[in-house]
């Protein structure tokens, strides 16, 4: 399909939708059940989420830069899409079968899980970063990216509805291996279909440096490729700034629900579902702000949003023993940090988009993830895991009848989480005086 009309094309849609669904989905799987499934089968030490949070963002990112120039290269986004879902979708069940190791030490499953984790983030990255990311924008342009970054921000929240709430109840009655073998198999025959009816975009030319692969692949840290792009890379430490706060209590939250206040995966999912479904409809809100380039006004907002939920977790504590009071004031904390998560990562992915020349979209994607990934997946965590353990509940869980302490997140994290958000007007002001010194370039989109 050619970038150079406003439209994209029913069929593109359509992939837009089912292999972003399946991406997200495995992602959610990733950032949410894992982390309880090391709870419920390893023991409840945060620093274990920790390593397999930071190790599985590095192996990421690098997989992004390598495969992201690779497709630079070759000209073709196709091959790492469908060989990436494939592969993605077989180490999510070798994830779930770390389960059936026939050994109990901590220290030998948590390296298994955490090297399980690290692989399965390698082709995840392959496929849906360096190749399905880079597509949807090689087939579309900056006239149409607003609808299409609301949809690439709605799918993450559709994910985590599904996610918690098929992966609560099927981990409930099934057990965790059956949950990960499904959505496994559900991921791989996402690749497939992919291999069926996916085209590359007919403007997607190669995009070779004679010089070779390797210097390519360092042009992606050229400091003077950012000097004539200096937004772009204000926008990436927005993306940073926030989703450092993100990782400080994200990967933590089910296992917040489900230990400290005490509810049950099923429960856990509810909680969370309803929120992101009434919050849904921010970002169809925030489409037209975006098409009109307002990204700072709408970034305020909504870090502003999400700053005030985070702090309504903290007041749940303080509303009593009322069930119903309980829940409606968790979900009312989700729908204002859900909300302004989903407006910010849509803001910034179109953003980026925007800012992208074309000859390094796929490089560019690896940049990004060393922004929005990398960096807070190792520092967030890093911030939490001394926080929970000084800060955090005490608890105890039994795996085959032996005893294992440990602790949980308590109110303090989001605390933390709030002033780390509240960082984030930094960079959202560097931008804006970009922008009012450099208006033409927040205007336009690179070639």
């Amino acid at each position: 399909m050619q970038t150079n009309t406003n439209k994209i094309g029913a069929k593109n849609w359509i992939i837009i939708w089912i292999a972003g669904l399946a991406g997200q989905l495995c992602w959610n799987i990733e950032n949410q059940w894992f982390n309880t499934f090391v709870y419920a089968k390893i023991a409840p030490n945060p620093s274990i989420i920790s390593w397999m949070v930071g190790v599985s963002a590095v192996v990421s990112t690098l997989s992004t830069f390598i495969s992201g120039t690779a497709s630079d290269r070759m000209g073709k986004r196709k091959p790492f899409i469908v060989g990436g879902y494939i592969l993605w979708g077989l180490f999510t069940i070798a994830f779930g079968a770390t389960e059936f190791l026939p050994i109990r030490n901590i220290v030998a499953l948590a390296t298994a899980v955490v090297m399980a984790d690290a692989i399965m983030s390698f082709f995840g990255s392959l496929g849906n970063d360096a190749g399905f990311n880079p597509w949807t924008t090689d087939i579309s342009n900056e006239n149409n990216r607003g609808a299409l970054g609301s949809a690439i921000a709605v799918q993450p929240v559709l994910a985590t509805i599904a996610g918690s709430l098929i992966g609560g109840v099927i981990i409930e009655k099934l057990g965790y291996f059956p949950f990960f073998l499904i959505m496994g198999l559900f991921v791989m025959a996402v690749g497939v279909y992919c291999a069926f009816v996916l085209k590359d975009s007919l403007d997607l030319k190669p995009s070779v440096d004679p010089k070779g692969a390797f210097h390519q692949f360092l042009n992606a840290f050229n400091f003077k490729l950012f000097a004539k792009n200096k937004l772009l890379i204000i926008v990436f430490s927005i993306f940073s700034m926030f989703f450092i706060s993100f990782n400080v209590y994200f990967p933590h939250l089910l296992n917040y629900f489900i230990y400290t206040r005490g509810f049950d995966e099923g429960l856990s999912g509810i909680l969370l579902g309803v929120g992101l479904i009434i919050a849904i409809p921010f970002t169809f809100i925030a489409i037209k702000f975006i098409n009109r380039k307002k990204y700072i006004s709408v970034l305020s907002v909504a870090l502003s949003a999400n700053i005030l939920g985070l702090f309504i977790l903290v007041l749940s504590h303080f509303v009593g023993d009322s069930v119903y009071a309980n829940y409606a004031v968790l979900a009312l904390a989700v729908i204002f940090v859900g909300g302004g998560y989903m407006v910010i990562y849509q803001t910034l992915m179109m953003w980026c988009k925007n800012l992208y020349p074309k000859s390094q979209r796929g490089q560019l994607e690896g940049v990004r993830l060393f922004f929005y990934v990398c960096i807070p997946m190792v520092l967030g965590p890093a911030i939490a895991n001394p926080v929970i353990k000084s800060l955090g509940q005490e608890i105890t869980l039994y795996y085959d009848g032996v005893g294992v302490n440990g602790f949980t997140a308590s109110m303090d994290l989001f605390y933390v989480a709030a002033a780390v958000a509240a960082l984030t007007f930094i960079p959202i002001y560097l931008a804006y005086r970009y922008q009012k010194k450099h208006p033409e370039q927040a205007q336009t989109e690179n070639n």
